[in-house]
């Protein structure tokens, strides 16, 4: 199915039954969304948003931000959903390139070229209404999403997802989560990624259900907004489990109301599946995907054998297999790169043609993860091909950091490295020479980087040392890097 179809499809089938809630807007139903997405969608229009055109949307997590998504879609126009914690620069870059006509944000940022308009100013009152849209045929082939993600080269690309992809991606996740109008997600993960977006949002409201739109994650409020919101399913990452695994024994949370609970983002140990598996009386099931595949590849069957440790098995739709360097697939048991293939996998990368064919290709999308399937299917990953950190379910990628500390005049040269961390995973680390001759504290570092990466990204640790090391061409020694803070910790 078209999306953009979804809230006059579900206004008409149960005008009253309860849709979105967040603590701004309160409850909507089937029918208060269709109004509201008439109403934007006028509004977006009379801006001169059209069949093509791109939505910048910064916001943080609430009904609004899902609002302009149907609103753009009813148009023909993609959204590209903005983080609000990225630094004013960051911004800039990706409203630029995404070539959004309008952004819509709630501190009135103004970029040059750009329309700055705050929520609830598109939504007129009566009196002053904009014009109804005419009806819009539906193109599966439209671009829907612009989802970016940061690359090796520092420079965030802007993943195509169509409404094709999101179609496949929804339909597999009704399917796999056996999603009907009785389930209710309660949102706790970031809008600006497609997890948030797809398993929170779309798969429910496809389904007939509802989705719940939480705030900030804050582990001592958690359960309070569970037991009183009573949701069936929610989606986390692995760094919000542990934090709610180590939560004091005298919290004894009601999650009766559970079907299930999900994870995502980056591999989860099986020792903390476990624990929170039995402490909280719960199904938890792992899976794995990406940006580039609309949201998961895999997952570990509700009802089925699940594994802790593997990421489950290939999704219905999508194939995924181990290919190795020469571009043949491995069988079972050899350790390779993951690919995968199927209607899930993105258009491409806005404006990158040759990043496109290098990640696409003859029909597999490669995903820079190393992996292993077992005699069953399912998938297990070892390693990274890319250098990238995640810091509690956001991908981090070094160079971007680097090139930050390398505009800083007194520094020469900069590396930047993952180290584990007990609950978010991982954590940057920044190894710093500075010029001959010049002084720089830490904490002038960091009030400089500040200004221009945001500060999920900014060095827990930054040292500063006589040289980084190399290897024999020449490029940073990042794996010797690791073990000294291996040894540090030991």
């Amino acid at each position: 199915m078209h999306l953009a179809t979804l809230p006059a499809t579900r206004a008409e089938q149960a005008p009253t039954a309860p849709c979105l809630t967040d603590d701004v807007l309160g409850t909507l139903t089937n029918a208060d969304l269709a109004r509201r997405v008439d109403a934007v969608a006028a509004s977006l229009a009379s801006l001169g948003v059209g069949h093509g055109d791109v939505v910048a949307v910064r916001l943080a997590n609430r009904t609004d931000l899902v609002v302009m998504l149907f609103a753009g879609w009813r148009l023909g126009a993609a959204v590209t959903p903005v983080n609000p914690a990225l630094a004013v620069g960051e911004v800039e870059y990706q409203v630029g390139d995404a070539g959004a006509r309008v952004l819509v944000t709630h501190d009135g940022l103004a970029l040059e070229g750009v329309t700055t308009v705050a929520p609830e100013d598109l939504v007129p009152s009566t009196a002053s209404a904009s014009a109804p849209v005419a009806e819009l045929e539906p193109d599966l082939d439209d671009l829907a999403l612009l989802v970016y993600t940061s690359g090796t080269t520092g420079r965030p690309k802007g993943v195509e997802l169509t409404h094709a992809n999101l179609d496949a991606m929804t339909a597999t996740m009704v399917t796999s989560m056996s999603l009907d109008e009785r389930d209710h997600s309660l949102l706790i993960l970031p809008l600006f990624h497609v997890n948030g977006i797809v398993v929170s949002i779309l798969s429910p409201l496809r389904a007939g259900g509802q989705a719940t739109i939480a705030g900030r994650f804050d582990p001592r409020t958690f359960f309070a907004t569970l037991e009183a919101v009573r949701p069936t399913y929610f989606s986390g990452v692995p760094a919000i489990y542990t934090m709610l695994a180590n939560l004091p024994a005298e919290v004894e949370p009601d999650t009766s109301s559970l079907r299930f609970v999900a994870c995502g983002a980056a591999p989860m140990p099986a020792a903390l599946i476990t624990q929170v598996e039995q402490r909280f009386g719960v199904v938890l099931v792992e899976g794995y995907g990406l940006s580039e595949t609309t949201c998961a590849s895999t997952s570990n069957p509700l009802d089925g054998v699940r594994k802790p440790g593997t990421v489950g098995v290939a999704l219905p739709g999508q194939r995924v297999a181990i290919m190795a360097a020469d571009g043949s697939l491995l069988p079972t048991g050899e350790r390779g790169e993951v690919v995968v293939q199927g209607p899930t996998v993105m258009r491409g990368y806005l404006n990158k043609p040759e990043e496109t064919a290098k990640t696409i290709q003859d029909g597999w999308l490669h995903t820079g993860d190393v992996g292993i399937l077992d005699e069953d299917g399912y998938l297990r990953i070892v390693d990274r091909v890319k250098d990238m950190i995640i810091r509690g379910g956001e991908n981090i990628y070094p160079q971007e950091i680097e090139h930050a500390i390398h505009a800083h005049p007194s520094v020469l040269e900069a590396a930047v490295v993952g180290r584990p961390h007990p609950v978010m995973g991982e954590e940057p680390v920044a190894f710093v020479v500075l010029k001959d001759g010049a002084s720089l504290e830490r904490d002038e570092l960091l009030a400089f980087l500040t200004e221009r990466i945001a500060k999920f990204k900014l060095p827990t640790q930054v040292s500063f040392i006589d040289e980084v090391p190399k290897n024999p061409v020449g490029k940073f020694d990042k794996p010797r890097l690791r073990s000294t803070l291996t040894a540090a910790g030991a």
